[in-house]
């Protein structure tokens, strides 16, 4: 597999960038003079950047000839105050052609393609608001959903990184990560925010349009069924499991979690254990809160729309596996349609895409859609075939179409 940055970036087509703008560049100074070239012919300014973790917008690139300055960027933060700082510092929206230029240039330097904070989790961070010269009020918004109160929704516009707030009616229905069609009635600002208020005329879930970088897969060698456990010496193998033993040899993966705001060096730090602890103490609206503030910082936290669904898993069915396919949704922009491998339970950071996969395919049962119920168990057992989750019991039930009520005492 391509080994690729936090940005999306193929880490080994940076140095073919790298050739491609240096190409006739002799030197270190002409080669920045060929970078600053690149720079203006394709990256589009002004254009919204973060520094240090501050979202600013980059005003222009520069080289001034001090080689060991290197290239800088004209930066304008919010209260309208203009700073000059290092290019290397600046980091772009991903998966935009701006990013790739600054990651190949970041490279050239000897430094990784991404600045450390691009890839430090915080559980909230500062992002780019919405101005009116971004609305159009004549017609429809289409926005992402990103948290949900009660009486509002924080959200981006969707084919941008800015954020607002929505205030309508009908929040209830609306689940993070899924594109929420308003019709605007009053947009304004307050205390430096923007908000938006108008009717949801619909909402959606679509992945491929939110712009998400996939979450990337870590390589963790070869599982050979021969040499996994299917039961005692003598016990006949699962029906299940026949097919999977035949398969042979495959790959298996580790697929990357993201989780704001956690230390991996400190356990205390996990906002989702801190979310459970509230919940288990009675404290419900603190920690739904936590996993809203996940979602809102990245989507891509999986276990945070899984620990939501679960929240409405027992009282609301139809409500939760909007969460759960959310999640699974995210998770499955990292596999291709042919994948063939495995996401065993063992290596850890799969377990928030395996418990979104779960948590669908039980809505799908109680909802008596048991095709697609059957087709999300086979699967899982196949990415899975240890089956820490107790499918090969569950897939059984959906299979002779037993309703959930009848068959909730075998899970």
């Amino acid at each position: 597999m391509k080994k690729v940055d936090r940005d999306g970036q193929d880490v080994a087509s940076l140095d073919g960038l790298i050739e491609e703008i240096t190409v006739d560049a002799y030197g270190d100074d002409e080669k920045l003079w060929a970078f600053r070239q690149a720079f203006e012919d394709n990256i589009a300014v002004p254009c919204d950047a973060f520094v240090i973790g501050e979202p600013v917008s980059v005003m222009e690139f520069d080289y001034d000839g001090n080689a060991r300055r290197g290239l800088t960027a004209r930066v304008r933060r919010e209260d309208g105050s203009e700073h000059v700082v290092a290019a290397s510092e600046v980091v772009l929206l991903p998966r935009t052609a701006g990013a790739r230029y600054l990651a190949a240039y970041r490279k050239w330097l000897g430094l990784e393609p991404d600045p450390p904070e691009a890839t430090t989790a915080t559980r909230s961070k500062r992002q780019h608001k919405a101005t009116s010269a971004d609305l159009d009020l004549s017609g429809s918004i289409e926005l992402v959903a990103l948290s949900v109160k009660e009486t509002a929704a924080r959200c981006r516009l969707l084919g941008s990184d800015r954020v607002i707030t929505l205030r309508a009616s009908r929040l209830w229905d609306v689940v993070p990560g899924e594109i929420v069609v308003v019709t605007p009635r009053k947009q304004w600002s307050y205390a430096g925010h923007p908000y938006l208020s108008g009717e949801i005329e619909s909402t959606r879930l679509d992945v491929t349009a939110l712009g998400l970088v996939p979450l990337t897969l870590e390589d963790q060698g070869t599982w050979n069924p021969d040499e996994h456990y299917w039961g005692e010496e003598g016990e006949p193998i699962e029906e299940w499991a026949k097919p999977i033993i035949a398969r042979g040899p495959r790959q298996a993966f580790e697929m990357e979690q993201v989780m704001p705001g956690r230390d991996s060096d400190d356990l205390d730090t996990d906002p989702i254990t801190e979310s459970n602890d509230l919940k288990d103490a009675g404290d419900g609206a603190g920690s739904h809160k936590i996993l809203m503030e996940l979602c809102q910082t990245d989507l891509r936290c999986l276990d945070a729309h899984a620990h939501l669904g679960n929240f409405v898993f027992d009282h609301g069915p139809a409500d939760a596996i909007r969460h759960y396919e959310a999640g699974l949704r995210i998770g499955d922009l990292s596999l291709a349609d042919n994948f063939d491998g495995l996401l065993p339970w063992g290596h850890i950071d799969n377990r928030p895409f395996l418990r979104c996969m779960r948590g669908f395919g039980l809505c799908l049962w109680r909802l008596g859609r048991f095709e697609e119920a059957e087709r999300v168990f086979d699967r899982m057992l196949w990415l899975n075939p240890s089956d820490n989750q107790g499918v090969r019991v569950l897939i059984d039930a959906v299979r002779a179409r037993t309703a959930w009520e009848d068959g909730r005492e075998e899970r």
